[in-house]
């Protein structure tokens, strides 16, 4: 297996010695432990939030952090993104057009987001509840298909392979399975990753899918779909925020994606089961 080194001398895992015990068994061992570390996202000179996050991928984060939260609509927006190493964590200098930074969403954020937190630092409602518009049609996808990259993810996780700490955000197409994978200890980091390697590849959103290794959290389906994903999986629950988020945007929601089963919230007509459900006529 390929290690993990991290960003500018920011380890990505490392081994720790740890007691171990199995009843009265017991051995001296070392363990792999996922890394976490405190990212600054600056834009244009101006520090806009903080996130702990691991330290991986971290142009893709800022690219798809930027895209997910409205502060620009394309990756052309972005003139340039570097990482810089400081001594309490990573810098993420990202520069925009001037217009862009003029009307920041949430100006002043500047406050840290937890490893768990996909919308900390927002201060109002209405930044917090950002509706997206709504997608386009987008993929549809054979059951049998997304069992199958379901059951092929957790061999595409290497961080969480190592350490069994990380969550994973993968993007799949009808017929060729999962095409990319990002990991974070923040599922919405995760995410955000993801979005923006595919976003740099100038991926078609429209043409694949998303699976992702945790809830499926009223942000999670936010970021989905402000990227124009048209159908996000997650292994675990829907919150009812997400539902109705995922309802009034278009989104496919499906929840529980595990063990050869799946629920589906809404707009199910993208699923193709052996009996398809019709899509609503307009």
């Amino acid at each position: 297996m390929t290690l993990l080194a991290g960003e500018l001398g920011w380890p990505a895992w490392q081994q720790v010695p740890v007691e171990s015990w199995r009843g009265l068994d017991h051995a001296s061992l070392e363990d792999a432990v996922a890394e976490e570390a405190p990212v600054a996202l600056v834009y244009n000179g101006e520090p806009h939030v903080v996130m702990l996050a691991t330290p991986l991928d971290l142009e893709d984060f800022a690219l798809g952090f930027s895209l997910t939260e409205g502060i620009v609509s394309s990756p052309e927006d972005i003139e340039a993104i570097r990482v810089f190493t400081r001594s309490e964590g990573l810098e993420v200098r990202v520069r925009i057009p001037v217009a862009r930074c003029a009307t920041l969403p949430d100006k002043g954020r500047n406050l840290t987001g937890r490893t768990g937190c996909g919308l900390c630092g927002a201060i109002t409602l209405s930044q917090a509840i950002r509706k997206p518009p709504p997608v386009g049609q987008g993929v549809q996808v054979a059951a049998s298909e997304l069992l199958s990259a379901l059951s092929a993810l957790g061999s595409r996780q290497r961080l969480n392979q190592l350490t069994g700490a990380v969550h994973a955000a993968a993007w799949a197409i009808p017929g060729e399975g999962i095409c990319q994978v990002r990991e974070d200890v923040g599922r919405h980091n995760a995410l955000d990753k993801l979005i923006g390697v595919l976003a740099r590849n100038r991926t078609d959103f429209a043409g694949g899918y998303v699976l992702v290794t945790s809830r499926a959290s009223f942000e999670m389906v936010q970021k989905c779909a402000m990227a124009g994903v048209t159908l996000m999986a997650a292994i675990s629950a829907p919150t009812g925020l997400a539902i109705r988020l995922a309802r009034e945007s278009g989104l496919t929601l499906i929840g529980f994606a595990r063990d050869n089963r799946y629920l589906i919230y809404s707009h199910p007509w993208r699923l193709l089961q052996a009996a398809p459900v019709s899509r609503p006529s307009k």
